[in-house]
């Protein structure tokens, strides 16, 4: 079965129609996975009954002559704060414990219409207001390259099926980085669309004018599978040389405060592409050092809105961490609020007019690797930095001016954990982005790399 689980989900689909392998045993494999990788946490509930059931039904309609797309048979898993019909959306939350969606999130159907297997929902972090992933009420979801230390979130449990190959892709959402960091921490590849350009009607919002819905998984090329199944666009071809490709890069930015890993993949990141044949262009971006408050500003007071009738008739309800941080979104005036939107509508600006001088802007995903569950700080060229806000320095960009942004794995340091570049693009630059990252995965196999968790799983 592991074999199955090292196919791309363009080969699995092929083997199948050759006759060589089939849904049921593409289903098996997943669900044998899950089993074996459980202690990490990565679902918060599996549909096996339903999965065996329509990985028949698929071969079934295979067989007769209906082949609905590369998404045919496929298993994929969804984060736990999207609807899907006649199942629990709990959004990780004790709050909506028992809520069963009445009808699918325009996602779900999507895939479904696209044939694609839900296996199950994912671990996320609760509401999706945290970068951890430690759930007080479905638990800790655990790092697929170390149990010992964070997944990242909110999208945590998509993150590392994704990588131990639980599922073929996943769902996750992201606002302020939540398809990203988990991304990077575990080693897969993940796209946060532009806002707006995917639907969310469906999924329990946390900051709706920064939310948006993609893809995470081992491959650019799988992660376009989805993207165009999930946005009805007309694919292009991955194959397609992005080049002459202008690649611009952060003055005084994205290479500061960086530990030393991170530093020397990203340099090597920056030679590759050069090799490659891009233009790498220096690019200046102004006020950057209110990036990070403009977006807790608006992180923090949008969920609060949203919140705010729960806050005051049911707060024992919440998590510590997550009501904390509600409450003190209430504590933003409309003064700062708006100061914030004006300043993500300059910062939106900038990224404008830099995307008539350059294709795709890069910076790391993240400065620093998985940090250890429970901890607060990272201490990089000797001064500490808080995690939160180290998880926001780089993400937060796209994130603040409503653009695409997709993550790469681009190396790991020396205690084996992953790093991730991001990749910035115009609006509608998603298409452009999964090529980019194609042609980068083409000459690397950081991606490609399994988990010690799954070789330790499989050992006699």
């Amino acid at each position: 079965m592991s074999d199955i689980l090292d196919l791309s989900i363009g080969e699995a689909g092929r083997q199948v129609r050759q006759g060589r392998l089939s849904f049921p045993e593409l289903a098996g494999a997943c669900l044998d996975r899950e089993r074996l990788t459980r202690r990490l946490n990565a679902f918060s509930e599996i549909y096996e009954r339903q999965a065996v059931e329509l990985a028949e039904a698929y071969q079934t309609l295979l067989r007769n002559g209906y082949d609905l797309g590369p998404l045919h048979g496929i298993p994929l898993a969804l984060k736990a704060n999207i609807d899907i019909q006649g199942h629990e959306m709990h959004a990780g939350s004790r709050i909506l414990q028992g809520n069963m969606a009445g009808r699918d999130a325009v996602v779900s159907l999507r895939l479904k219409q696209a044939g694609a297997l839900i296996l199950g929902t994912t671990t996320m972090h609760e509401f999706a207001w945290g970068g951890t992933t430690d759930n007080p009420h479905y638990g800790a979801c655990h790092n697929a390259w170390d149990a010992a230390r964070i997944p990242a979130g909110s999208s945590g449990g998509s993150g590392v099926a994704a990588a131990v190959r639980s599922a073929f892709a996943t769902l996750g959402t992201d606002t302020g980085g939540s398809i990203r960091l988990p991304a990077s921490m575990n080693g897969v590849t993940g796209l946060r669309p532009g806002v707006g350009r995917i639907s969310t009607e469906g999924i329990f919002p946390l900051a709706w004018s920064m939310d948006t819905v993609g893809p995470l998984a081992r491959s650019s090329e799988e992660c376009a599978l989805v993207y165009t199944a999930l946005s009805g666009e007309t694919p292009l071809s991955l194959d397609d040389a992005p080049y002459p490709l202008r690649i611009g890069v952060i003055e005084d930015y994205s290479d500061q405060g960086l530990q030393p890993d991170v530093a020397r993949a990203w340099q090597q990141t920056l030679a590759l592409f050069g090799e490659m044949g891009a233009t790498i262009a220096p690019v200046r971006v102004d006020g950057l050092e209110n990036a990070v408050d403009a977006q807790v500003i608006v992180d923090a007071a949008e969920p609060s809105a949203v919140h705010g009738h729960w806050l005051q008739s049911r707060p024992e309800e919440y998590g510590e961490d997550v009501r904390m941080l509600l409450q003190a979104g209430l504590g933003f005036s409309a003064v700062e609020y708006l100061q914030a939107q004006r300043y993500r509508t300059w910062l939106r600006q900038q990224l404008e007019r830099l995307f008539r001088q350059v294709d795709v802007i890069l910076t790391p995903t993240l400065p620093f690797t998985a940090p250890l569950s429970g901890q607060a700080q990272v201490v990089i060229d000797g001064q500490p930095e808080s995690v939160l806000t180290g998880n926001m320095r780089f993400t937060c960009l796209p994130s603040l001016t409503a653009m695409p942004a997709l993550s790469l794995p681009a190396g790991f340091d020396a205690q084996n954990l992953p790093i991730g570049m991001q990749l910035i693009g115009p609006d509608g630059g998603e298409q452009m982005l999964l090529k980019v990252a194609h042609h980068f995965q083409q000459r690397t196999d950081f991606h490609l790399r399994r988990p010690p968790c799954i070789n330790d799983s499989l050992s006699p």
